[in-house]
Formats: structure tokens, C-alpha cells, sequence
């Protein structure tokens, strides 16, 4: 799922990071000086100026795998986001103003929106419209940024590029006949942001097979967040992964260490045996690479790993992680919102789990409860959500994570966007 280093997360890891390393977010856009009113179409309370499309598209696939559909209300406010050249914005207060050039216009949330209303069905010109976009801004390396042309356009990153693959598939093109000015592809675009014991700068142990969100001053960082991100677009896949019927176990040395890898299947590979193994480390999920987050658990980077792992076959491996989350993740999905639930529901689909018995919680219900009611449904079924009331048994981290970060509570949206993370 798939956003790096747009002004969502970057506003967020200002709020989250005060503090701690002021000078090294200097860069990055400041929060929304207030928040806008929550639109009635639109998942969730939080503030959705960084993250409104995204969430809201992110709902519609989840709601999709569980065989729902969603209100026409909340469809009609993901297409009304729509600028007039096909791009999507992270999220547009006033519809009937004119997209221009300040206007935030966010390549992931297009990427996004484009496969949440391919699933759908019935949106054909919207999607036509917002594929010629993302065609249209892809570099010349073949890959894309976050923020294209934008204040905010950093160059080609690894997660921007996977999300934008499972936009084009979705919509019936083929990625590889997708082709910058200068002929290059997504997928060797990715290859680069690949870690072999090649790279220059690295200490220790090489965690060859990873994936770095972007070069950092020369070197590779390994990023499980990209690596997810990467896994997903070189296999050619969105952030719907149907579940592995038959367990294909992960290759021990998939990447090798003088030649890189011999191909796309084999990278993706790679960067499954590095997520396999960087959990195993820690207990079956991944942990936090924000600053002052010490050892917490992220439980949306970990379900990103869940969906990367289906989607390359590896059945066994995908569910230990998955096996965490059902058991740990309620309090979190509360506070962070419909991000949150969806993507859960992502997991347990790709990871064969039923999203509505998940650790004891109904997560399509919670998901439904937090937006307009889908179509047909029963609103008995709704659920108090308790967004504002965080468990007790909650840590204090996660709590001021949520509010401050407004609503960012996956892995994508939030941690996988900063360029330094490091896992």
C-alpha cells in the first residue's frame, strides 16, 4: 500500500518527532494549521488532509474482498476528488475549486484511488483519466515519485513506483510496456533500490535482498516498508492479493551477492527472504524505524509484509506474521480508523483468515461502522468504534501516534514514506 515521503507522512513525522530531531525534518511541510471538516462521504474523523483519498480508497478494496459496497455517497466523494488533468490529491477541501498548482497532487493516492474504483467497476473514464496522468509523470529512470513536478518531488522511490505497477494492472495494462522517454521500465526502475553486498557504505551485516526507499547519500538503507512495496510491483500485483493455495517456501539466497538478481521474480524474491527474516528476528512482526519509537510494534508495516509474502506464494511464511496481528493488533486498529481496518482485512484476505473473526473482532463491521453505511446494509450491524477511547491496555506511543499523525495509521501512509527509516 503503498506512499513515500508525501506530505501526509512527512506532516505526520514533524507532529511525531518534535523534539527528538528538529533539524532533520526541516524540510518537510508543516501540519494543516487547522482541520477541515470531515465530509460526510468520507471514512473516518481524523483530519483527512493528508491522507483522504488514500484511507478512502483503501476501505473501498478492503470492503470489496469481504463483498461489500460501498455507499454511493462515499464513491461519489472518492471521484469528486478527482482534478481536472486525472491526478488525484492526498485529499481537496473545496471540489469546486480548480485543482492548481498549490494543491498537494499525490501519485500514491492516484495509484490508489485507481485501483479501489477498477475494483469497483463502473468508473471507467475516472480510471482512463487518472492512468494517462500517472503515465504521463513517470521519470525517466521508469519509475515515479511521490509528488510529481511538486515542491515535494524527491525523484523515483521504490514505494511510489510498486503502488503506481498495481495501479496499471489493475486498470488492464501491462507494466512492462510502460516506458519512460528514455525506454526504461518500473520494474528496473525498483531493481536499483536493491540492496546486494555490492553497496558501497554499508556496515555489518549485509541484509542482502532488501529493498531501499531511495538512494541516501550514496548508500542503500534497508526499508521493509519499500521492500514490501517493491515485492508488490515486481510481482505485477495491487494491494488485493488473493491467498496462496499451496505454500511455495522462500528461497534461502534468492539474490546473489556479486551479480544482484537475475531478473524481477528473483528480486521480489529476494526482498521476501529479507521481510521473512527481519521478523523472525523480532518475534513475527516488524518494529518501528520512527525516531523515539524504541521497539513498538508497527502493525500496518507488518500487515504490508503479510501481503507481500501471499502475493509471491509464500503461504507459511505469511502466516506468522499474520498469526501476530490477529493477536495483537485491536487496540491499535481502534484508535488509528478505517486505515487501520482495512488494511487488517487486506492481510487476513491475502493470508486466507476470515476479516470477520479476526482475533475475536469483526473487522469488516468496525470497518463498515466508520463511514456512510454500505449498500444494504442491515444498521443494526454497525459497531461503536471507541476511535477516541483507546483501550487501557494501550501504550501511551501508540496513542499520541494515532492523534498526532491523524489517522495515519498504516504503514504505508505513515512510516514507509520517510525517505531516512531504517528497519
Amino acid at each position: 500500500m503503498n506512499v513515500r515521503r508525501s506530505a501526509a507522512a512527512l506532516a505526520a513525522s514533524a507532529v511525531l518527532c518534535v523534539g527528538a530531531a528538529p533539524a532533520a525534518l526541516a524540510d518537510t511541510a508543516p501540519p494543516s494549521p487547522s482541520a477541515p471538516v470531515i465530509p460526510s462521504g468520507l471514512y473516518g474523523k481524523n483530519d483527512p488532509t493528508y491522507d483522504g483519498v488514500f484511507r478512502q480508497s483503501l476501505a473501498f478494496l478492503a470492503q470489496h474482498t469481504a463483498g461489500v459496497k460501498p455507499a454511493a455517497q462515499a464513491v461519489d466523494w472518492l471521484t469528486g476528488q478527482q482534478c481536472a488533468n486525472g491526478a488525484f490529491p492526498a485529499f481537496r477541501p473545496d471540489t469546486a475549486k480548480a485543482c492548481d498548482a498549490t494543491t498537494y497532487i499525490d501519485s500514491n493516492a492516484t495509484a490508489a484511488a485507481v485501483q479501489a474504483l477498477a475494483a469497483l467497476g463502473g468508473h471507467d473514464e475516472t480510471v482512463k483519466k487518472a492512468v494517462g496522468w500517472l503515465k504521463s509523470v513517470q521519470n525517466e529512470d521508469g519509475g515515479w515519485s511521490n509528488s510529481p513536478g511538486g515542491a515535494m518531488d524527491t525523484g523515483t522511490d521504490a514505494n511510489s513506483t510498486g503502488i503506481v505497477i498495481g495501479a496499471l494492472v489493475a486498470a488492464g495494462e501491462k507494466p512492462d510496456t510502460v516506458k519512460s522517454k528514455t525506454g526504461r521500465t518500473a520494474d528496473s526502475a525498483l531493481e536499483e533500490f536493491q540492496i546486494t553486498c555490492r553497496e558501497e557504505g554499508t556496515t555489518g551485516e549485509t541484509p542482502t535482498g532488501a529493498f531501499a526507499f531511495q538512494w541516501d547519500k550514496g548508500v542503500l538503507l534497508p526499508n521493509a516498508d519499500a521492500t514490501a512495496a517493491a515485492v508488490l510491483g515486481l510481482l505485477g500485483k495491487g494491494m488485493t492479493v488473493e491467498a496462496p493455495k499451496a505454500d511455495k517456501p522462500v528461497a534461502e539466497h534468492p539474490v546473489n551477492c556479486k551479480a544482484g538478481a537475475a531478473g524481477p521474480g528473483d528480486a521480489a524474491e529476494g526482498g521476501a527472504r529479507y521481510l521473512t527474516d527481519t521478523m523472525a528476528k523480532s518475534g513475527d512482526h516488524l518494529v518501528s524505524s520512527l525516531a523515539g519509537a524504541g521497539e513498538q510494534p508497527d502493525f500496518g508495516n507488518t500487515a504490508d509484509a503479510v501481503i507481500a509474502l501471499a502475493a509471491g506464494g509464500h503461504k507459511d511464511a505469511a502466516a506468522k506474521p499474520l498469526a501476530w496481528l490477529e493477536q495483537n493488533s485491536a487496540a491499535w486498529a481502534k484508535t488509528a480508523g478505517p486505515g487501520a481496518y482495512a488494511q487488517l482485512i487486506l492481510a487476513a484476505h491475502a493470508g486466507g483468515k476470515d476479516p470477520k473473526a479476526f482475533g475475536g473482532t469483526d473487522l469488516v463491521a468496525e470497518l463498515n461502522a466508520q463511514g456512510p453505511a454500505p449498500q444494504g446494509a442491515d444498521a443494526a450491524t454497525k459497531v461503536e468504534t471507541g476511535q477516541d477511547k483507546p483501550s487501557g491496555g494501550q501504550s501511551v506511543w501508540w496513542i499520541v501516534m494515532a492523534g498526532a499523525a491523524a489517522g495515519l495509521g498504516i504503514g504505508i501512509l505513515l512510516s514507509g514514506r520517510r525517505k531516512r527509516n531504517q528497519l
